[in-house]
């Protein structure tokens, strides 16, 4: 059975009413969902009334595609209340990706509505076998984020040399893949990336894509760089870990210590520490946003994006995620040693907050990648800027 991909509440207060209420549901379900090991449908359906899956929706398809800027602050703020539901919720932004599909394939995904879940196991690539008119697909693909909440799943072929070495994204009704549980982590747990079987799959060549290829929707957010966006969605997760971190250590510098001592907001360690990581967290979050704003305007204007200024983009998402995690561990330092304990409500955003710049879009090689291109490199990181 299809999802309903039609349920957005009105653009407005309504909707915002809507995200408030995804917000106050995810405070007393966030336990459950890291339990269980997913964000589940009927939350997922509160995230499509909040408009979170229409926000990368052409305009013409029905959507209400938002600037980029925009979006990250909603996905910032739902994982300041829990970082894994914010990484599911990122992908909200991923539909830009379908801008590079045939027109026809695109009316088909939202012939049933603009509020679609995409989730996608890129890699490993596999090897297909071409056939009349698509391609058959067999094989294990890895880390499908949100797949359990998924309209649509994706998977990575192995491209011919116009893919430069990027997966062919062949797209897949949810229904016809088989989710298998192998998701035994202990960051990111309620993201429930598990694996994607297929076995012999037929899927038409309309339905694939090279990710990051050009798109058929000349929109402004599809002239965004597609790629350098992806990274930016899941940075601004570790951003929002760290936020939720910062303002558990401002309540516990407001509280009495256990040991009878000082209140621990009257030490000046902790003084000094707290107001680092608010001036690390900010400085990184101020940059981070200001070249979204920056990139958009160039789209929105219909000019030419440079690889320079694409690399600045990826840079500042690294930078973000980087620092997001410097400020979680500092805060941890300063919490003192309940925040070992496995119920402690820094746990969630230690152990969620370490996980973004292991990311291979944010680990330390785009570092040296963004190098290379500001210098007039060629970088060793593929599909980078």
């Amino acid at each position: 059975m299809r999802n309903n991909r039609n349920l957005a509440a009105p653009a407005g207060p309504a909707r915002e009413r809507a995200f408030q209420e995804a917000l106050e549901v995810l405070r007393e379900r966030r336990d459950e969902f890291n339990e269980q090991g997913y964000v589940p449908r009927d939350y997922i359906d509160l995230l499509k009334k909040a408009g979170i899956y229409r926000a990368s929706t052409p305009t013409m398809f029905g959507g209400e595609p938002l600037p980029p800027a925009e979006f990250l602050d909603r996905i910032e703020q739902i994982a300041a209340v829990d970082p894994a539901t914010g990484w599911v919720a990122s992908f909200g932004s991923a539909l830009v990706y379908f801008g590079a599909l045939p027109l026809e394939s695109q009316a088909e995904i939202y012939a049933d509505g603009p509020d679609v879940v995409f989730s996608a196991g890129q890699f490993p690539m596999q090897e297909v076998e071409e056939v009349d008119g698509g391609y058959r697909c067999t094989g294990v693909w890895q880390f499908a984020s949100g797949s359990a909440g998924a309209d649509l799943l994706g998977i990575g072929l192995k491209g011919g040399p116009e893919a430069q070495g990027r997966p062919r994204t062949a797209v897949f009704d949810a229904e016809d893949v088989r989710i298998v549980p192998n998701w035994d982590v202990s960051g990111m747990r309620a993201t429930g990336s598990n694996e994607l079987h297929l076995t012999d799959a037929f899927v038409p060549a309309g339905r694939t894509f090279i990710r990051g290829s050009a798109s058929n929707i000349d929109e402004p957010l599809n002239r965004y760089p597609v790629v350098a966006y992806a990274a930016q969605v899941l940075a601004v997760v570790a951003l929002g870990a760290a936020r939720g971190a910062l303002d558990h250590l401002h309540a516990v510098g407001r509280s009495t210590s256990v040991t009878g001592g000082r209140r621990r907001g009257a030490q000046g360690t902790f003084q000094i520490g707290l107001a680092r990581a608010e001036a690390q967290l900010r400085s990184a979050r101020a940059w981070f946003y200001q070249a979204s704003r920056e990139v958009y305007a160039l789209a929105e204007a219909g000019t030419e994006i440079s690889d320079e200024t694409t690399a600045l983009l990826r840079l500042a998402a690294t930078n973000a995620a980087h620092v997001g995690r410097a400020v979680v561990l500092a805060v941890f330092d300063l919490a003192g040693t309940g925040a070992i304990y496995t119920t402690h409500p820094l746990q969630r955003y230690l152990q969620d907050g370490l996980v973004p710049p292991q990311h291979a879009m944010l680990a330390s090689a785009t570092y040296e990648a963004a190098g290379a291109v500001l210098l007039g490199e060629q970088p060793a990181v593929p599909s980078f800027p």
